[in-house]
């Protein structure tokens, strides 16, 4: 159980990291591809430019914050399962079908920019018409609403405060920005996504601290 606690605390830490590396991509290099000024054409243009960021901005964001989730997923079930096995239980499949919907997410993004970076040469228009359908289909996966998301954090608070092995504060904090991912679901509240994001990077730092100090303790 050490030894996943350890995995635990560092993905943690990793999940922290995707999210602070996407943040900021997104409001300096890829700012204009999410600004809502560019036409159809000109975002797939904008894309033909910058593929490399673009591609890696997606593996950081949904692949590989997808696969360190699920480590962390099964660290805080092995730590919480003793006190709240049935929350904890479905926490832990929320997680996975989580770490499923942002993997895919990623995947469709990047294939779905090289598909029409290809198209553009041949039909820019059409190109572009391309793009909004492969975005309502990523968006659906892992970006549109956080549901799933916000369902994972606010149970793993639940069962932080009823087995009390995680600190009320963290628990309060996951409990907030879960219910914000959750909102998300109503259209009028999807802007509540950024209060999800960047509260779960607060969030996912102290999960990291408290794992790796807890392996570090039982050592």
């Amino acid at each position: 159980m050490n030894n996943m606690q350890k995995m635990g605390g560092i993905a943690a830490l990793i999940e922290a990291i995707t999210f602070i590396v996407g943040f900021a991509l997104l409001v300096t290099l890829l700012a204009p591809m999410v600004s809502g000024e560019l036409s159809t054409v000109e975002l797939v243009e904008f894309m033909m430019d910058n593929q490399m960021i673009i591609y890696t901005w997606n593996l950081v964001i949904y692949v590989a914050f997808g696969v360190f989730l699920i480590v962390l997923s099964l660290a805080l079930y092995e730590r919480l399962k003793a006190g709240s096995l049935m929350i904890m239980q479905t926490a832990t499949s929320l997680g996975m079908i989580w770490s499923g919907l942002v993997i895919a997410s990623g995947m469709v993004a990047n294939i779905g920019t090289a598909a029409v970076v290809d198209l553009y040469a041949t039909d820019p228009s059409q190109a572009g018409t391309v793009w909004l359908s492969i975005s309502a289909v990523q968006n659906g996966l892992g970006g549109g609403n956080e549901i799933v998301g916000g369902l994972w954090v606010v149970l793993i608070s639940w069962a932080g405060l009823r087995s009390k092995d995680l600190p009320t504060a963290l628990n309060t904090l996951g409990l907030i920005v879960g219910g914000a991912g959750v909102a998300t679901l109503v259209p009028p509240l999807t802007d509540l996504g950024a209060i999800f994001g960047l509260g779960l990077i607060v969030w996912f730092i102290w999960v990291g601290i408290i794992l790796l100090r807890y392996h570090k303790n039982a050592s």
